[in-house]
């Protein structure tokens, strides 16, 4: 992204995104339609996600369940058919919430939390879609699953607490080459069994594609800057 990029409008540049993931998807032979462009709103009030959604926007990520309370509901009654993702960290003490208003969530990366989620899946009797996250670089700072202990999390998952998880989600360190993570998540995959591949963000949704991904979360290449 150039910085004459920051000068466009948010749906111009969500226009943009758009056709970079459609040339990215043709780069790699998949069909554009496979690939799910999850605006990230967050730290974006109302009034900077309204234009992007008039653009014609529907699928939107937030990182934390409390901001995502103040902002979409409201804007729900203006766009019924809006899908909201969880992209960042949960707590099992904000499950309720959290299942109550998004659809999908891509950060399940512990027993507690997933119990938590199924119970009140159960108890609200809604129909998410979940992502484990992995910590594909291992890093100690940083949530997720670590990558030997993925299978047999999704297993449990799917098996003992009948969680609907569709595929992995990653976070690539920063200071190494995406490729290599997006790779291995597909990798890690494919191993156990899921489909979904949530990876690639505003600098590296095109790598991202390339390998696979199902689901970019893409913030700034179509917000601005934070």
């Amino acid at each position: 992204m150039t910085d004459d990029t920051y000068h466009e409008s948010a749906p111009e540049r969500l226009k943009r995104v758009r056709h970079e993931i459609v040339a990215a998807a043709q780069t790699a032979k998949r069909s554009p339609g496979d690939i799910e462009l999850v605006a990230v709103s967050k730290t974006f009030d109302i009034d900077a996600v309204r234009p992007v959604l008039a653009a014609g926007q529907r699928v939107f990520g937030e990182n934390r369940v409390q901001e995502a309370e103040r902002k979409w509901p409201a804007l729900k009654r203006e766009f019924a058919d809006v899908e909201l993702h969880l992209i960042g960290p949960l707590q099992s003490n904000k499950a309720k919430e959290a299942v109550a208003l998004f659809d999908v969530i891509h950060t399940i990366d512990r027993e507690k939390i997933a119990r938590a989620i199924a119970d009140e899946i159960s108890r609200q009797g809604r129909t998410l879609r979940l992502f484990v996250q992995v910590n594909t670089g291992e890093e100690p700072q940083k949530a997720g699953v670590m990558p030997r202990e993925a299978k047999t999390f999704v297993e449990f998952c799917q098996g003992e607490l009948k969680l609907p998880i569709v595929g992995l989600m990653c976070i690539p360190p920063v200071d190494e080459e995406p490729a290599v993570h997006f790779a291995f998540l597909a990798k890690l995959a494919k191993e156990a069994g899921v489909q979904g591949l949530s990876m690639g963000m505003s600098s590296d949704f095109e790598t991202a594609i390339a390998f696979g991904a199902t689901h970019v979360r893409v913030g700034s290449a179509i917000f601005g800057g934070r």
